[in-house]
């Protein structure tokens, strides 16, 4: 009887150190997904701006200054 709960104790641990370790790895990818977003989106438009992107972003920014033109109005 002793080893039955020695078994259901031990896999009840095993269980609660399973779910440990997926939230900390959760946890960890969140705070390495901020990180990369917070370097990677400035690097983005740097490399939009230089590579040419200028001609991408200068459509999206008339767009921009239509629509607050007519705010301004409206």
């Amino acid at each position: 009887m002793l080893e039955v709960l020695t078994l259901a104790v031990f896999f009840w641990l095993l269980f609660k150190g399973i779910g440990l370790a997926l939230k900390l790895t959760w946890g960890a990818a969140k705070i390495f997904a901020g990180i990369l977003m917070a370097i990677a989106l400035p690097l983005l438009v740097l490399c939009l701006v230089f590579a040419g992107g200028i001609l991408l972003l200068l459509p999206l920014a008339l767009a921009g200054i239509a629509v607050g033109i007519l705010k301004i109005c409206v």
